[in-house]
């Protein structure tokens, strides 16, 4: 149990004992416990949501010097902004970006993420929500192309 326990911490990004506590209610269920600490990550998304984004970063990306985005990735705090897990997210919308193209944040929430089309940006931003514990919001974000 204890090696499922970390290869769900390390597929999850969640606590160790988020893991064990996910299994346990699957009853050793691997796949059941993901999904369970999934539900229970939008849980805690949807509970910061209205929390205020004050800190965060601006990412820049050009992809062989012909698409170039900027995109402002907002969170609560300076700890979190510099954070691998935020900057990660931040580098990985910006080169989705590039490559699909959205018209606005609505529409980028809603498409199939370019590295996992099993998941969509919006499923991308929760996850890194319940991982670094504080509210994230894509503000807003700008693409050019020669």
């Amino acid at each position: 149990m204890d090696n499922f326990i970390l290869k769900l911490r390390e597929e999850t990004g969640a606590g160790v004992m988020d893991c064990k506590r996910a299994l346990d209610d699957a009853e050793g269920d691997y796949e059941r416990a993901k999904q369970i600490i999934f539900e229970r990550g939008v849980i805690k998304a949807e509970k910061k949501s209205e929390r205020k984004t004050g800190s965060g970063v601006l990412e820049t990306y050009v992809h062989n010097g012909r698409i170039g985005v900027i995109l402002e990735l907002r969170c609560e705090t300076d700890f979190v902004a510099k954070t691998d897990v935020f900057k990660e997210l931040a580098h990985d919308l910006a080169m989705h970006i590039a490559s699909m193209n959205p018209e606005n944040v609505d529409q980028l929430v809603s498409q199939p993420f370019v590295k996992d089309e099993s998941k969509t940006i919006k499923d991308l931003v929760t996850q890194t929500i319940a991982k670094t514990g504080e509210n994230i919001k894509i503000e807003r974000f700008c693409r050019y192309e020669l």
